[in-house]
C-alpha cells in the first residue's frame, strides 16, 4: 500500500486515477485548486469507504504547493496531472496566455517535483508520474501553446530520470491521445479567436481527427487511469507510456518516416488540405 498524491483531481483523469488507486487499497491525497469541487469525489469515497483525502493544492502557487504536499517523506508517489489547454493559432497567442499555459503545465510539475525530490533522494525511493499527451510528441495545428508545454514537460521528465534513476527514484510519462473527458471545458482562447477563420479550421481539424486509430468516438478514460496506476505501482513500467490507439498510431507514424512524409500522410488520412 502506497501513499499517493494526485494533482488536478476534481475531474477527468485525476479523479478517475484517485478512485482507481484508492479502490486498489492505496491511500490517496486528491488535490485540487478549489476543494469544494471535490464534493462528488468525497461522496464516492464515503459511499465506498475509500481512503481518499481531498486537499487544496494550486500548482501555480509555490506556497500552496508546499502546504498541499506537506511532509514529502509521507508521500510515496507523486502524480502530476493538473493542466489545461490554450487553443489558438500561433500568431494569436498573447504573452499572458502563453505564460499561464507554461506556468500550469510546466512550472506546476516543476514546483511539485522540487518539493519532494531532495527528501526522496535521501530516502532513496519515490515515484513521479507526469501526465503528458500525444501533443508532447507531435505538434498539432492550433495546439502550439499546449504542445510547447507538453514537449517541455517531456524534456524535463527525461532529464530528471537521468538524474535520479540510479538513486532510487522512478520517473514515468503518460502520453494519452483523445479520450472522453471534460478536459475541453477548461480550454482557453486568445482575443479574436471567436468567429475567426482559425477557430473554424481548428474545429474542422478536431472533427477530422476524432476517432483516428479507433474509427469511432474518443476512448474510455479509464484506460488512462489504469496506465497511470500501473506506472505508480509497477516498477517494470517503461519510462514512456503511450495510451490510446490514436496516440500509438500517430507516434508510430512520426517515428518511422521523415517529417514531410508524415505531414503528407496525416493530411491525406484526415483529408485536411485547406
Amino acid at each position: 500500500m502506497a501513499n499517493i498524491l494526485v494533482t488536478g483531481s476534481n475531474s477527468g483523469f485525476g479523479r478517475l486515477t484517485s478512485l482507481t488507486l484508492a479502490r486498489r487499497g492505496h491511500q490517496v491525497v486528491a488535490t485540487m485548486r478549489t476543494p469544494s469541487k471535490g464534493d462528488e469525489l468525497r461522496d464516492i469515497s464515503s459511499d465506498e469507504k475509500l481512503d481518499i483525502e481531498v486537499r487544496a493544492l494550486d500548482v501555480n502557487d509555490p506556497l500552496s504547493v508546499l502546504a498541499g504536499i506537506g511532509e514529502p517523506l509521507n508521500v510515496d508517489v507523486l502524480i502530476n496531472n493538473a493542466g489545461f489547454e490554450v487553443e489558438g493559432a500561433i500568431e494569436q497567442i498573447d504573452d499572458d496566455h502563453m505564460w499561464r499555459q507554461l506556468d500550469t503545465n510546466v512550472m506546476g510539475p516543476l514546483r511539485t517535483m522540487r518539493a519532494v525530490v531532495p527528501a526522496w533522494l535521501s530516502r532513496r525511493s519515490g515515484v513521479i508520474v507526469n501526465v503528458s499527451s500525444i501533443a508532447g510528441r507531435v505538434g498539432a495545428p492550433y495546439m502550439g501553446a499546449y504542445s510547447a508545454s507538453k514537449f517541455a514537460l517531456e524534456a524535463m521528465s527525461e532529464s530528471l530520470h537521468f538524474e535520479v534513476a540510479q538513486r532510487g527514484i522512478r520517473v514515468h510519462l503518460i502520453e494519452p491521445g483523445r479520450f472522453a473527458t471534460n478536459f475541453g471545458d477548461n480550454r482557453e482562447h486568445p482575443d479574436g479567436w471567436a468567429g475567426s477563420q482559425q477557430e473554424q479550421r481548428a474545429a474542422a481539424f478536431r472533427v477530422a481527427s476524432t476517432g483516428i486509430g479507433s474509427g469511432g468516438e474518443p476512448a474510455d478514460p479509464q484506460e488512462v487511469a489504469d496506465a497511470i496506476a500501473r506506472a505508480a505501482t509497477d516498477p517494470s513500467t517503461p519510462f514512456r507510456n503511450l495510451v490510446g490507439d490514436d496516440a500509438k498510431l500517430i507516434d508510430g507514424l512520426k517515428s518511422s518516416m521523415a517529417f514531410e512524409e508524415f505531414e503528407s500522410t496525416i493530411r491525406s488520412a484526415l483529408d485536411w488540405h485547406d
